[in-house]
């Protein structure tokens, strides 16, 4: 066979490309760790430029980096400019637009046509509230407002705004709208349903809410181990009396005092007095029995529908 034919045959020459490829990679390999060990001889300023310049390395430190997000509220709710806004249009008139309040509401609502009263009719509230707010859509809200007048009597107006994502720009996009007001939810039967009698818990519960609220005695000597409330500064009233205790738990009305760690959940009706006049008033506790007496372990914060300690 000629020596033509040889090289001219297809399955000789792949083990020589795979040769040459295989060198070439060898000769990179020998190139980089001259390059590195050249630049480690340098010096570390010369490594750290030689790191910072190298592609594969600034690839890496781009993925690394979080991408820097900026979120806006969605539920930026208006109801504070609602208000402020029913308030200046109640006690403004088209007869004088160039009154503060006139002012006002044209700024807040330019859409909206100002109020006519008659002359000598009571039309400025004594308080202007929101009382709810609902989303309509993107950016669109309906505020209902209550209007209280000296007279006792209270009207509701439901406000269409306009609201930014961000909370930081608002309108009203029409006049007001008088509304019903809204309606009164049926109230849960309560927890509290058994009499305590005079005895020693009842006792505790008025000298702690005396100490409480009329700074009669150390509040903390009233106070279960770990329980930490002060008292109401400066003290409102002279007197507390307690007229009523009811319990959510039977072992509340049991006369003789519970074993230690005993809780009891109540609820205090209580007649407080001061140079003004007297006020009815009521607390939820819940107690508990250490060494032979009552503590207080918790004040609750509103009314406990289900009867458990908050």
């Amino acid at each position: 066979m000629s020596v033509g034919k040889q090289a001219s045959g297809g399955p000789p020459a792949a083990p020589m490309a795979a040769g040459a490829r295989l060198e070439a990679m060898r000769r990179r390999v020998r190139l980089s760790r001259l390059v590195v060990w050249t630049v480690i001889a340098a010096g570390p300023v010369a490594l750290a430029v030689a790191l910072a310049s190298s592609p594969a390395t600034v690839a890496a430190a781009t993925t690394a980096t979080p991408a820097s997000v900026r979120t806006a509220s969605s539920a930026a709710d208006p109801s504070g400019y609602a208000q402020l806004f029913v308030g200046a249009w109640l006690r403004s008139s088209a007869a004088d637009v160039t009154s503060a309040q006139a002012r006002l509401a044209q700024s807040m609502a330019p859409d909206a046509d100002l109020p006519d009263p008659a002359p000598g009719a009571q039309s400025k509230p004594a308080s202007v509230t929101a009382v709810r707010s609902a989303q309509r859509g993107s950016g669109a809200w309906s505020v209902t407002v209550a209007a209280q007048y000296a007279d006792g009597a209270v009207r509701y107006y439901a406000v269409p705004v306009s609201a930014d994502r961000s909370g930081g720009a608002f309108a009203v996009t029409g006049a007001p709208g008088l509304v019903a007001g809204p309606g009164r939810v049926a109230v849960p039967a309560s927890p509290y349903g058994v009499p305590v009698p005079d005895g020693d818990l009842s006792s505790a519960v008025g000298e702690f809410l005396g100490a409480y609220l009329t700074g009669s005695g150390e509040i903390g000597r009233y106070l279960a181990p770990g329980v930490v409330l002060a008292a109401v500064t400066p003290a409102p009233y002279t007197a507390v009396t307690v007229q009523q205790v009811v319990a959510v738990e039977k072992g509340a009305a049991v006369e003789q005092m519970p074993g230690d760690g005993t809780v009891v959940r109540i609820a205090a009706q209580v007649e407080a007095r001061d140079a003004a006049g007297r006020w009815p008033l009521a607390y939820e506790l819940t107690m508990k029995a250490r060494s032979g007496r009552w503590e207080v372990a918790v004040l609750e914060s509103g009314a406990a529908q289900s009867g458990g300690a908050r």
